[in-house]
């Protein structure tokens, strides 16, 4: 399995390079150059699998030779032995056809543990072989932060500098990374910044060569393909429990960087039966307006009680542009190149007729978001954070057909977002046992200005193992 940059002037990597670069030299994203398929018959056998299990048999076919089947099964059981629930990403039913796909039992509350448990675990093998140390980057909107932290703390050959705009994290999510004491963990505040901002800036650093002519710059945020991959496991898992391959399913995922729902077209172009995508926004809605009316402009951020969805740049969109556009890497290039001039593109009709084939859209404005909390919680007793509830709005307005089940991706703990849930349902949830000592611990954590040199000079500085 080899794997290709969306702009086309990149090298082809195979897995553990792709694993180690993260964002490819040219400034595009890397993809596998074909997708792997299964057969109705081989998603069939995989009802009733083990959710590790699962995982080994749908990723192997990315790989390649960088893994043996036996080395991938022990990481995914050691990934997948972190969650506290059995099932891992367990689906529980609202109502006939609505369920939702819970996807924070991992030890930060979030579905990006699902990931990030793996990619830990990947990185530090993959480095050992070679000896090198890898200096991770990120820029984080909430929970991509404390997914990767936990995943890597600790871990030999790795150094992580995860920035956040300040202010506009909850106070857990904030917490769950600034309270992480360990050595090779760095985390800074970005003063009067946006994650588009923050996301610029370490995007910025990967073609910068004051750092990569330094330091080996890796990536944990969803421009990684690897963090991806790992993603695709649930959507099988889901579809299976619903009777897959003989029945289609559709999901509505909430989502602001465009990473988790790509994983469901990933899952989709494998041989899943997908009825339907549905991407949920909040009012930062450039995916919405991207699919609905081909306008891909991204607009200012308006900070909302969905702090991980307040987005206006979606990084894996150029994914899915890539693919929907017959996979024209020059095409895409040009195209990307006048969004990263006036921030603003119109799709082509092709894309948008490609992409029509498995996607709608919603938006949701902070009123629907809390009604969707209020009626998950008066009519079917579940408690669910301010993402879930605009995935739900939209999967309760969508239009799908009868006797198809509509799945909605629960990717957070609502304690994660206690004041917001509090506010819109009357209950304030309780964070779980393991993390009941959360507001205890002492935080570090470094405030910035949003200004590029002082970010790259901060992690050259701190930086414990170059080259």
């Amino acid at each position: 399995m080899h794997y290709i940059s969306t702009r086309g002037a990149a090298p082809n990597l195979d897995f553990e390079q792709v694993t180690l670069t993260g964002l490819a030299a040219d400034g595009g994203l890397y993809l596998p150059r074909e997708w792997p398929r299964f057969t109705k018959a081989e998603i069939a056998a995989m009802a009733g699998l083990p959710y590790a299990e699962l995982a080994t048999q749908i990723m192997l076919t990315f790989v390649g030779d960088s893994l043996t089947e036996e080395r991938l099964r022990d990481m995914c059981r050691a990934a997948y032995g972190r969650f506290d629930h059995a099932a891992v990403t367990p689906l529980a039913q609202l109502e006939e056809r609505h369920f939702l796909l819970e996807l924070f039992h991992g030890p930060t509350l979030a579905f990006k543990d699902v990931a990030l448990q793996l990619l830990g675990q990947l990185f530090e093998e993959f480095l050992s072989r070679s000896g090198e140390h890898l200096t991770i980057v990120g820029a984080t909107s909430g929970d991509t932060g404390s997914a990767a932290i936990d995943a890597v703390a600790g871990r030999e050959g790795v150094d992580i500098f995860m920035l956040h705009p300040a202010g506009r994290v909850s106070d857990v999510q904030r917490r769950q990374m600034t309270t992480v004491r360990a050595p090779n963990v760095h985390n800074v505040a970005v003063e009067d910044a946006s994650f588009d901002d923050a996301q610029a800036m370490v995007k910025r650093m990967f073609g910068d060569p004051a750092l990569t002519d330094t330091l080996r710059i890796g990536a944990v945020n969803s421009i990684n393909w690897a963090r991806l991959m790992a993603q695709v496991v649930y959507y099988f898992a889901a579809a299976l429990a619903l009777g897959a391959p003989h029945r289609k399913v559709a999901f509505s995922v909430p989502t602001g960087n465009f990473g988790d729902v790509f994983a469901g077209y990933v899952a989709a172009q494998m041989g899943l039966p997908v009825e339907r995508l549905i991407v949920a926004t909040n009012i930062n809605d450039i995916l919405h307006r991207a699919l609905s009316a081909g306008d891909y402009s991204a607009g200012e951020v308006t900070p909302t009680a969905a702090p991980s969805m307040d987005i206006q740049v979606s990084s894996n969109f150029e994914r899915l542009l890539f693919d929907a556009g017959g996979r024209d890497a020059g095409v895409l290039a040009a195209q990307m190149a006048e969004f990263d001039g006036s921030k603003a593109m119109l799709l082509s009709d092709g894309q948008r007729a490609r992409i029509a084939e498995l996607f709608t859209s919603a938006r949701a404005d902070p009123s629907q978001m809390n009604e969707a909390m209020a009626w998950a919680k008066d009519q079917c007793g579940q408690v669910i954070d301010p993402h879930t509830a605009i995935g739900l709005h939209a999967a309760r307005a969508a239009d799908v057909p009868g006797g198809v089940p509509v799945v909605t991706l629960a990717t957070a703990h609502p304690a994660k977002f206690r004041d917001a849930v509090e506010r819109a349902t009357g209950q304030r949830p309780a964070l779980p046992p393991r993390c009941g000592d959360l507001f205890d611990r002492e935080e570090q954590f470094d405030t910035l200005p949003a200004d590029y040199d002082a970010i790259r000079d901060y992690v050259l500085s701190r930086c414990k193992h170059p080259g």
